[in-house]
């Protein structure tokens, strides 16, 4: 498996995906590629929806949909930095939609893992910056556990919509792509988790 091309800083995946799903209340997480490896191992909630993990690009644009069609719940969107490049237009959409309850968590290990380890094209690209660009409400980006940790529960209380950028390690020889269970179940289980009323939670900061 090839390592990081590119000289930088950056925190444990898993970990940076713990912060997260400690601070996960209600709302619907979307994934696909790696993320819908890796979010597993450390979230199994009901309103976890692992798309196609070959659906490249399409889990921003996706998870948008949810946002708008559902909102009264916030929509967590996980994306790498391979499948970002492919939709990078999917950003003004969001932002046009006007979707505050949804936030987009770009994962940037500056490679394609799923299909290789080959280096993306990004090099040094900035995606907060194409965010700030595009005009989401809230933008940031870490490369730093401990900031990420900190910062993260706000951020996400923060207007949206939300773009968080965070730079992470590959997998690297710890890397696997489980084989999903069918669409038409998952898709079934999670209409009908979708069909709950929202079920307010304590607040935890930090």
């Amino acid at each position: 498996m090839a390592t990081n091309p590119r000289s930088r800083r950056a925190m444990p995946l898993a970990a940076a995906l713990e912060v997260l799903a400690a601070r996960r209340r209600n709302e619907i997480v979307v994934t696909t590629m790696g993320s819908a490896r890796e979010w597993p191992r450390c979230s199994k909630h009901a309103l976890d929806f692992h798309y196609l993990p070959s659906a490249m690009g399409h889990a921003p644009m996706l998870g948008l949909g949810l946002a708008l069609a559902r909102g009264e719940r916030d929509v967590i969107v996980l994306n790498g930095d391979g499948c970002m490049l492919m939709s990078l237009g999917c950003l003004v959409t969001v932002v046009a939609s006007a979707a505050a309850n949804y936030t987009l968590v770009v994962l940037d290990n500056g490679i394609y893992e799923v299909t290789g380890g080959q280096a993306t094209p990004a090099g040094a690209t900035d995606f907060a910056a194409m965010a700030r660009a595009a005009g989401f409400a809230t933008v940031a980006a870490f490369d730093d556990l401990a900031r990420w940790q900190s910062s993260a529960a706000g951020i996400l209380a923060a207007p949206g919509p939300r773009f968080i950028s965070l730079r992470v390690e590959p997998v690297g020889d710890d890397y696997q792509l489980p084989a999903p269970r069918p669409m038409s179940q998952r898709i079934a289980e999670f209409r009908q988790a979708l069909a709950q009323a929202p079920t307010p939670l304590p607040n935890q900061d930090g």
